[in-house]
């Protein structure tokens, strides 16, 4: 995954309300998900905008999703993060022109 796709999915404060939930707790449904954005955060959106929200994330890389019977579950990847973070915080090559 491109990292211009983890830094879109990450400027929107509704995917990141979303990524909250889904570290404190992976494998959640969809209606799981809406139930605790608005319990928790007072979001009342549509089960289809936190749809797309899910798949701009799972677009990322950030969640991946598993199917099981009739049910789909969301789950949080943290990889694509620590691959962003890593870049700037422990660089594998000194910078050019730098010691």
């Amino acid at each position: 995954m491109a990292d211009d796709e983890v830094f879109k999915a990450l400027a929107d404060p509704t995917r990141r309300l979303i990524l909250d939930e889904l570290a404190e707790r992976d494998g959640q449904s969809l209606f799981e998900i809406c139930a605790r954005l608005t319990n928790r955060h007072g979001l009342g959106m549509s089960r289809q905008a936190i749809s797309q929200h899910l798949a701009v994330l799972e677009g990322a890389g950030l969640v991946r999703t598993r199917r099981e019977g009739r049910y789909k579950f969301h789950d949080f990847d943290s990889a694509p993060l620590e691959r962003v973070v890593t870049r700037w915080l422990r660089p594998t090559t000194p910078p050019e022109g730098g010691s």
